[in-house]
Order: C-alpha cells, then sequence, then structure tokens
C-alpha cells in the first residue's frame, strides 16, 4: 500500500501472472528464433555451414550475412542513433568480439531452432585481440580529443597540480572496478509480427521511441508503420535502454514468413547481445591540510570502450562536486577493447568514481587523525565548486548526520582492528556520501478526463518495476481529489503518445513534470480552481463533450526547442545537473557495519542505514524499495560481482547466474532507510529530484571503508575477494 490507500499499480497482476511482457505473447502461427554466435575473439568468417541445420525438422529459414537482409544500420544511441552500438551483426562477415551473433535460425518450434543452432558450423580467419585494459594491442585515446564537446571535455577548476603538491598530506592510489552485467529477471527478447506494412514489436524496453525509430531507420520505413509496446519489463538498468541487434533480423524473418516470430535470448546470450558495465582504472590524488580540510583532487581515468564506438564517461562530474574542493582536475581516457560497446548500468560512471573518491576520503581521515563523518561535515559545499552556481538544494550533511544518528556513529572505536566479537570475529564500521545529477528530459503528457470522472494519463514513460505509474497515480488521485482506481496510466506504447528513454533517475521528476503541467491546463478546461478537490465528473458532463483531453509538453530549464523533436524522434536529450541557474543533484550517506570470520575472512554485511536527500518523496513506499534495492547492488558491487574475460578466448566466461555472483537473501541482513524529504521547488514544481541511481552510489566504498576499519587492510580493487584478507 502506497500512502493514503494506493495500491502499488500492477502488483496483483505481476503476483497472479495476468501482467503480460514482451515475449510473453504468443499470437497463432508463431515461429521461433535461435541465434548462432562466434566463437573467436576477432576476426572473419571464411566458411558458414548450415545444411544440417536446414535439414533439421521445423526448420523455416537461416539468416546470416550470406542473405541480402536489407538491413541499415541504426546508429549508435550516444550519436544521433537508435542502437546500444553502431555494429549492426549478420550483415558482413567481420567477427569483433566473441559472442558476436553470426546467424539467426527460425523454426516452428524452439527445440528444433535451438537444435539446428547447434548445428551451425563456422570457420574462422582469426586475429589478435584484446579483451582486458591493460593487454598488448588495445588503443587509448583522450576523451576531450575523441569526443570534442564542452560538457565531455576536461574538468579542470584552480591549480589542481599545484595544490597536491603543497598540500601537507596526500593520497596518491589507483581504484579498480570490474566490468558488470545487469542480468536482470526478464531476459532479452521479443516478438516481431507484420500487420499489412505495420511491423508490431512487443519487447521489453526502455525506450519504445528508440525502437520506434531505430527499426524504421534500420528496414527504410516511415515511423509511423512501426508499433514498439512495453507496458511490463522485467527489470532493465540499463541493459534495455536502445535497440538491440536482433529486432531488425526479427522483422525481416516475420516478413519472409509471413508469420510472427519470437525471440528469448538464453542467460548466456545476454552477456554479449547487449551492453555492459565498462572496467574502469581510477587514479586519484587527493591533497589536504593536517586538520583534514581537502585542498586538491587529481581524477584520471580509464575507461573500458569497444573498437567502434566510445561510452561518453561523466565519471568526474561527480569528483569534482561531493565536496568543497577548490582545486581540482579531472581527466578521462578510452581504452579500446575487442568487446561489444559498454553501456550504462546503475549508477554507470557515479558508482565506481565514488569508490574511488570515497576511499580516498576514508585515507586521507585516518591519515590525519579524524572522524570519517566529521571530515566529510567539514568539507561540505555551500555552492557549486565547478560553475559557482547555487545548489537547487544540498542536504547531503543532513544526510550524514542523520545516518550517524541511526547507526549509533559514535560508539564506533576508531582504530582499525579494534572492534572484535568474543569469537574473534572482526567489526568494521564505515562510511560514504553518495550524489547523482538531477537530470530531466523532455516528454509529452496528455489526460483523458470522461463523464464517469475517470482519468486516462497517457505519458512518455516506462515502467520497469521502480514504480513510475504508482507514482503518477498518486500524483493525480492527490492533485484532484480522486480515487486512485478512478486514474490509469498508459506508458510503453508509441501509439500513445513519444517517448523519450526512461533512464538516469529521471523518469519519475520529468513524467511528473509534465502531468502537473497537464493537469493545470485539465483544471482550467472544466472550470476547476488551480488546487483542491474536484468533482470530475459533473465538471466533464457540464463541458457537453464525451471527454475534454488536454496535452502538456515539458522540457528541462534553458533546453532548445529542438530538443521536444529530438523526444518525438525517440533520440536521447536530457539535460543537468547544470542548468541556466543554478545545479542540481540528488545526495546520499550509507553507514555499513561488516563482519569478518577470523579464520576463513569471509565477509557478511548484518546492517546499512542509507539515508537520502531527493527532494519530495513522490512514492514513500516505492522509494524506499529503490533504496533497498540500490544497497543491495552495493553489497553485491563490494564482495560478490564481477564478468571475467578470458584473454585466451574474449568474450565473458561466467555467463550464467551460477557463475556471475550476485546477492542473495542470505547475503543481506538488516537495511535502514530513511529520507530528509525537503522539496527542491528550484528544480520543478514538485519539489522532486531522483532517487533511482543515486540509491547505490557510495555503498561499495562505505563497506570497503568498513572492512579497512575491522582489518586494517586497504583494498582497492571490486569486488573485494576473500583472498585479499588472507
Amino acid at each position: 500500500m502506497i500512502g493514503d490507500g494506493i495500491r502499488r499499480v500492477g502488483a496483483r497482476e505481476k503476483v497472479t501472472g495476468a501482467a503480460r511482457y514482451g515475449t510473453d505473447r504468443t499470437p497463432p502461427g508463431l515461429a521461433y528464433a535461435m541465434p548462432v554466435v562466434a566463437t573467436v575473439g576477432k576476426g572473419r568468417i571464411t566458411r558458414l555451414d548450415t545444411a544440417r541445420a536446414a535439414a533439421v525438422p521445423g526448420v523455416l529459414l537461416i539468416l546470416s550475412h550470406l542473405d541480402d537482409l536489407g538491413i541499415t544500420p541504426a546508429g549508435y544511441i550516444m550519436h544521433d542513433g537508435y542502437a546500444f552500438q553502431s555494429l549492426q551483426p549478420l550483415l558482413d562477415d567481420r567477427i569483433a568480439y566473441r559472442g558476436q551473433p553470426i546467424a539467426l535460425v527460425v523454426a516452428d518450434t524452439l527445440v528444433a531452432a535451438t537444435e539446428a543452432a547447434g548445428l551451425v558450423r563456422a570457420e574462422y580467419d582469426t586475429e589478435p585481440f584484446a579483451v582486458e585494459l591493460a593487454a598488448e594491442g588495445t588503443e587509448t585515446v583522450l576523451q576531450q580529443e575523441a569526443l570534442p564537446l564542452p560538457f565531455l571535455a576536461d574538468v579542470v577548476v584552480g591549480d589542481a597540480d599545484g595544490g597536491y603538491d603543497r598540500s601537507p598530506v596526500r593520497v596518491d592510489e589507483v581504484y579498480e572496478a570490474g566490468p558488470q552485467h545487469q542480468v536482470p529477471m526478464e531476459l532479452i527478447g521479443g516478438v516481431v509480427d507484420w500487420r499489412g506494412d505495420t511491423v508490431v514489436v512487443h519487447e521489453g524496453t526502455q525506450s519504445v521511441g528508440a525502437l520506434r525509430g531505430g527499426l524504421a531507420r534500420q528496414l527504410g520505413i516511415d515511423p509511423d508503420d512501426v508499433r514498439v509496446m512495453a507496458p511490463y519489463v522485467g527489470g532493465a538498468f540499463g541493459q534495455k535502454n536502445a535497440l538491440q541487434p536482433h529486432i531488425a533480423p526479427l522483422a525481416v524473418a516475420a516478413r519472409r514468413l509471413g508469420r510472427p516470430v519470437k525471440l528469448v535470448l538464453p542467460r548466456a546470450h545476454t552477456f554479449h547481445a547487449a551492453s555492459f558495465r565498462p572496467a574502469s582504472r581510477h587514479r586519484v590524488r587527493l591533497g589536504a591540510d593536517r586538520s583534514g580540510r581537502l585542498l586538491a583532487a587529481i581524477h584520471e581515468v580509464d575507461q573500458q570502450a569497444s573498437r567502434h564506438d566510445l561510452l561518453p564517461a561523466s565519471y568526474t562530474e561527480i569528483t569534482s562536486r561531493l565536496y568543497d574542493i577548490r582545486n581540482f582536475r579531472g581527466r578521462q581516457r578510452h581504452v579500446r577493447t575487442d568487446a561489444q560497446t559498454p553501456g550504462y548500468m546503475r549508477a554507470p560512471f557515479k558508482h565506481p568514481a565514488v569508490f574511488a573518491l570515497e576511499s580516498a576520503i576514508d585515507e586521507i581521515a585516518h591519515a590525519t587523525g579524524r572522524d570519517p563523518v566529521e571530515l566529510r561535515l567539514s568539507n561540505d559545499a555551500r555552492a557549486d565548486p565547478v560553475t559557482g552556481k547555487p545548489f537547487s538544494s544540498r542536504h547531503l550533511a543532513a544526510c550524514l548526520r542523520r545516518g550517524a544518528e541511526l547507526f549509533g556513529w559514535a560508539e564506533r572505536a576508531p582504530d582499525p582492528c579494534s572492534m572484535r566479537e568474543d569469537d574473534g570475529t572482526l567489526v568494521g564500521w564505515g562510511v560514504a556520501a553518495g550524489a547523482y545529477p538531477s537530470l530531466t528530459v523532455p516528454t509529452l503528457a496528455r489526460l483523458r478526463a470522461d463523464p464517469a470522472g475517470h482519468v486516462l494519463v497517457q505519458v512518455g514513460g516506462h515502467e520497469f518495476g521502480q514504480g513510475i505509474t504508482t507514482t503518477l497515480v498518486a500524483a493525480v488521485a492527490g492533485d484532484l481529489g480522486l480515487a486512485p482506481d478512478a486514474v490509469r496510466v498508459d506508458v510503453g506504447d508509441t501509439r500513445s503518445v513519444p517517448h523519450h528513454l526512461t533512464a538516469g533517475a529521471w523518469g519519475t521528476n520529468s513524467t511528473l513534470l509534465a502531468v502537473h503541467a497537464a493537469l493545470r491546463d485539465l483544471r482550467r478546461k472544466v472550470g476547476a480552481g488551480p488546487e483542491g478537490p474536484v468533482d470530475l465528473a459533473a465538471a466533464v458532463r457540464a463541458t457537453g463533450g464525451e471527454e475534454v483531453v488536454v496535452e502538456a509538453v515539458t522540457q528541462a530549464p534553458g533546453q532548445p526547442p529542438e530538443m521536444i523533436d529530438r523526444m518525438r524522434a525517440g533520440l536521447v536529450a536530457p539535460a543537468g545537473p547544470e542548468y541556466p541557474a543554478h545545479v542540481s543533484f540528488s545526495f546520499i550517506a550509507h553507514f555499513a557495519e561488516v563482519r569478518v570470520e577470523p579464520a576463513t575472512r569471509r565477509v557478511r554485511v548484518p546492517r546499512v542505514v542509507s539515508v537520502a536527500d531527493c527532494g519530495r518523496v513522490a512514492s514513500p513506499v516505492t522509494a524506499d524499495a529503490q533504496v533497498r534495492g540500490g544497497v543491495v547492488w552495493g553489497i553485491g558491487a563490494a564482495l560478490r560481482e564481477r564478468s571475467e574475460v578470458d584473454p585466451r578466448y574474449g568474450g565473458f566466461v561466467n555467463n550464467d547466474l551460477a557463475d556471475y555472483v550476485i546477492p542473495v537473501n542470505a547475503d543481506i541482513g538488516r537495511i535502514e532507510v530513511d529520507f530528509i524529504d525537503e522539496p527542491d521547488f528550484v528544480l520543478n514544481p514538485m519539489g522532486v529530484k531522483n532517487l533511482g541511481e543515486v540509491a547505490l552510489v557510495g555503498v561499495a566504498p562505505a563497506i570497503a571503508n568498513a572492512v579497512f576499519h575491522a582489518t586494517g587492510r586497504r583494498l582497492r580493487r571490486l569486488p573485494i575477494l576473500i583472498e585479499d584478507l588472507l
């Protein structure tokens, strides 16, 4: 239940199995597809033998580069395109990475398609490849030269090098974060069907607009002839934020066969069929005076890239602003490797960046003998250190103080290895702060009010478990004084309204902004006042029409009008954290307790306290769930998760949920969540900032700092492994 009796929208449908996800569709005449993937790290296909596969009973079609598929690449989503990478498989004989699709088998049954896919044989001319940051054969490029856009340039404030050299207390260390995969419960896949000249796609995605625009570009058809639907998404976290390479071949197969085609990728395939969190290496130099006052910081990052695309990085966007550091220099480089293009995974750059910075902050605290909480409070910023603009709101200090009180931080013994249980178990307490930019995207909202007093909300957003539909129902019902059951929200359908990508934690505040504007218009149209309950049924009947329809399009302050055109075309158009008059971030503080077993050195996390500043909390129960989920992710990132590569063969080798280790219930102790709940009316009239991404930022360093407090060992690589503590 949410607030005053508002049920979580879709909850009953999900737990009873009534909710229909993308690949739940089984239209008449459905055929099934299964990919064949490359088994070499790089090279060319010299021979592709499909004879045995084609002989399997039930096989209908096998597509490969030997066919003329009539597909045009859709372009990289970060460079005015739609796909997660610029490379579209099945168009030529080039192999860019292990796991790249080389053929698509379509059959009457899934069993036949799977059997036939296993019988396709390929021969290759192989080439040397590199899959690790430090491997021979990689190529490193400087971001501000390779991607010459102002917001991607090096961050330079004051004299960081001189300030660091003059600092009496200095830290100069390298911190590493390995590659990771999102592994949402819902596998990647979709159902593609032609209805006359219109192609209909059911697919779990964070961006129906990108799928619509991208597929139209690939097939050379009008976007109006493409419909994409994703009313429910079974988890995404960045893996499903763009056009996937299987969709266009499915559309080709469906058209040639004259029947719908379904593809559900096996879990192992998802590790190469979509983006992943890239490996990153961070050299942090942090200077302070003997009281712990931060004087200078230098943050240099190497991020993994593919050979064909560079993922725009923004690690230093946050490390330059978390504290009042007047001398800062940040540099970001890309290391080209032979993998698919990395992309966005929850808190994509901020999670590893803050692991590096907050670990270094803890090292400064230890070196100066300062309490880690007090040191952070003494370095809090009153204005943005980069631009000098005011923050729209900043309550990081309140997060730290309230978290310390809830956690019982005052009882912490300051020295490492000083807290033990009677059985010898080492106990450590750690703290870290986090932040994430409050971004805003262009959004269209349409409200339809009928004479029965019901409202249909059509808005450009996606529901992948974060509770956006629940928040919107609560907002509309609360504004008009309606029963929640009188409000229905329609998201994830390109025939409804244009859709921008939902990511970056901008979904709630951006859709709320558009719905808020539409509500103001609805009130005017039905002759209601600017606030208070409305007898909507009577007001609509009084207009004499069958329904009252209003529409609002909103965007971020300072955004040019062409950003709305980009949204309508399914292209990305976010704004922030820098706005014309202010800078906006959400903030959080995490306090973690670890227990390290004396013999095995296994690390457990019995409790975490997290306090967030996300403006007004629009939906308390779903917000609480977002933070709890972020903490679980952080425990996994700190102690479990890493996508392993084998430099001899390429690709990701622990590509299933047996070997890609994520936290389970037994790994999770007590998680206590609290909110400052101070509205930010500078950012928007609802006072809402973002939450979904910031929830993860800072969890891993809080745990790593607690491990240092417990053991006296400073570990600078994620995840922390048992062998690191033996």
